[in-house]
């Protein structure tokens, strides 16, 4: 058999091989959020333990191609449009609603599984929760309507607060307008004064905390905000040096030393994103599976941090709290 044989039966073997043999069968999820991969550990963790759940794993019978925004939402159109042009299987979205927003205006036929803390529905992202339509489903984890909740707590930890700066991202519009619509009212209802902090960068962050030195707050409302998460570490030392009783919307903040969180669990819910996308990896289709509701929320008191602040937490908390950090 001369060489030019050879190769030609060489390349007919291979068109017989099996797709999965030559790395062509393996699907390919596309992963959106406006955040680095540096804020994402335990997130990331939950949508692999869903994906396993399902069936897939990285790396061995699925490929996923992450697009991380790096808190620059203008950068998220051109990241969707280009998970569209990699043909994907599926689109997984979160980390705020620009990142949805992009991956539905960039598709209207690879399915999406969003994560959302708005009402889907009233966002116009799906037609209803039972019955979304269109190509997005997903999970709504509730965070920006616990607010009257959040500050109940800070009120039962801190009786004495009054006046209590709330940080909002207006880069963030939804959640802004969320935001700004709903705390107020709520506070009003509790005999709280709410001054609204605009913060969409690191440095405006710094400016307000600084403003502190000449006009304290009681206590500090960190709203729930894709950005916000990725520069908790800031905002938690901040409130530390400063001295402020501060409440935010998720344990990954009280785990660092955030005196107390109360949201929905992130972590199970990505783990419910991960399901859903290893359904539709096996042919379901998004309209058929309906936008499911965050049933588990946790309250996490970091304790350290109370004695710092020379806080005594009520027994009442401690009993509710589903971890107290010592």
């Amino acid at each position: 058999m001369n060489r030019r044989e050879f190769i030609t039966l060489l390349g007919g073997a291979a068109a017989t091989w099996p797709l999965a043999a030559r790395g062509q069968a393996m699907p390919v999820i596309g992963f959106l959020d406006v955040r680095s991969s540096e804020a994402m550990g335990d997130r990331l963790r939950g949508l692999r333990r869903g994906l396993v759940e399902a069936g897939y794993v990285e790396g061995d019978n699925i490929t996923t191609l992450y697009r991380w925004g790096e808190n620059g939402i203008d950068q998220l159109p051109e990241l969707a449009a280009d998970l569209v042009r990699r043909r994907v299987a599926v689109i997984v979205a979160g980390g705020g609603i620009a990142a949805i927003m992009a991956a539905k205006a960039a598709t209207t036929t690879i399915p999406v599984v969003i994560i959302v803390s708005e009402d889907p529905v009233r966002l116009g992202l799906v037609k209803s929760l039972a019955r979304p339509e269109g190509n997005l489903t997903g999970i709504n984890f509730f965070n920006s309507e616990l607010m009257a909740k959040q500050l109940e707590l800070l009120r039962e930890l801190v009786p004495q607060a009054v006046a209590v700066a709330v940080f909002a991202n207006p880069a963030n519009a939804n959640n802004f307008e969320t935001t700004s619509r709903d705390i107020e009212p709520a506070a009003r209802a509790m005999g709280m004064q709410i001054k609204l902090l605009r913060a969409s960068t690191s440095r405006e962050i710094d400016a307000a905390f600084a403003e502190f030195a000449r006009e304290r707050p009681d206590a500090v409302f960190i709203g729930n905000d894709a950005f916000f998460n990725s520069r908790r570490v800031q905002l938690v030392q901040l409130a530390a040096h400063y001295r402020l009783p501060t409440i935010y919307s998720g344990r990954e903040y009280s785990e660092i030393g955030g005196l107390i969180s109360y949201g929905a669990n992130i972590a199970d819910a990505y783990h419910q994103v991960g399901i859903y996308a290893g359904r539709i990896l096996k042919g379901a289709k998004p309209s058929d599976l309906p936008v499911l509701q965050s049933s588990k929320f946790e309250l996490v008191i970091n304790h350290q941090t109370a004695r710092t602040l020379g806080l005594t937490v009520p027994d009442k908390l401690l009993v509710a709290a589903d971890e107290v950090i010592e």
